[in-house]
């Protein structure tokens, strides 16, 4: 036998062994998986969290548990976040597909029984990072009732609750209410600003009568803070829009991210923001039974108890 077929017999031998211990001691579940997928799909292990319903500890050390198992990194991770390697994505692949297969063989066993039309609203940014983990959850289980989902600013939003064009309302209030949970606010700027070398703050804030814009503005005048208001919008990806542009910093929850932008940090010399809360509000009256098991997957997504 030669040298070269010795060497080659001796790798797959090497391989065969590794191979063998990738299927003894890997598991892969479905919660392990979704946390995979909702991760390569939001790119943060801190967004990912609150969409399945676990703390971004846990989360972290799902992930490490899967690249051990498999002997390979899933995610190279940076201070904004995380992308998937080139095994990554071939995981991805096959993970959505045994997810969906799993979710279809739940729907087929628990026999579905509500049907209905929801009505929802949410302002633009609540419903980008937290409806898809929550529309998808409810739709694996409910995958006959129909939602329509409205986006607004609250104050408008709440208007066509108490007008009835709509069945619930996620939202945002200053104050804690029956059923809402705390939200922590923050400063996000260009990441190469220096705001201690700005004598007048530019900042992009919501149109009037927000929570997010109140209290950015409160915080600013307690310390007598020069600012000035030079980009307004209605929607978080217009204020975004102008942060990442380097021409303003804006008020934001504290998970959220943007590429070139940054949170603020101590030397800032930036004050700290009062919290607030996010709310879930319903039609009044009596609920059907649709509503309240929809509301109910949206406060457990939110982290609000009903």
């Amino acid at each position: 036998m030669t040298d070269s077929q010795t060497l080659d017999k001796l790798m797959f031998f090497i391989y065969d062994i590794r191979m063998f211990d990738i299927f003894k001691t890997a598991q892969l579940t479905p919660d392990l998986l979704r946390s995979f997928v909702v991760a390569a799909d939001t790119g943060s292990f801190t967004r990912t969290a609150g969409l399945v319903h676990k703390t971004q500890a846990a989360v972290s050390m799902q992930i490490k548990k899967l690249e051990e198992d498999l002997q390979c990194l899933l995610f190279k991770r940076d201070g904004r976040g995380v992308t998937l390697t080139v095994e990554g994505e071939i995981l991805y692949r096959y993970s959505s597909k045994i997810l969906k297969l799993h979710d279809e063989a739940l729907t087929a066993v628990s026999a579905p029984t509500l049907h209905g039309k929801i009505r929802l609203g949410a302002p633009d940014d609540y419903a980008m990072k937290h409806l898809p983990g929550i529309l998808r959850e409810f739709a694996v289980n409910h995958p006959q009732v129909q939602i329509d989902v409205f986006c607004d600013d609250t104050p408008t939003l709440s208007k066509m609750l108490k007008n009835g064009q709509l069945d619930l309302v996620i939202a945002t209030d200053k104050v804690k209410t029956k059923y809402s949970a705390p939200l922590e606010l923050t400063w996000i700027l260009p990441q190469r600003m220096d705001p201690s070398e700005v004598e007048e703050l530019p900042l992009a804030l919501f149109h009037p009568v927000c929570c997010y814009r109140e209290n950015g503005l409160k915080a600013l005048n307690k310390i007598g803070r020069k600012y000035r208001i030079a980009y307004g919008s209605p929607s978080l990806a217009g204020l975004l829009a102008a942060v990442q542009g380097g021409l303003a910093i804006a008020v934001v929850t504290k998970d959220t991210t943007a590429n070139g932008c940054r949170h603020a940090i101590p030397s800032d010399g930036l004050p700290p923001i009062e919290s607030i809360y996010i709310d879930l509000r319903f039609q009044p009256g009596i609920r059907s039974e649709v509503i309240s098991v929809f509301g109910g997957f949206i406060a457990k997504g939110l982290g609000i108890v009903i």
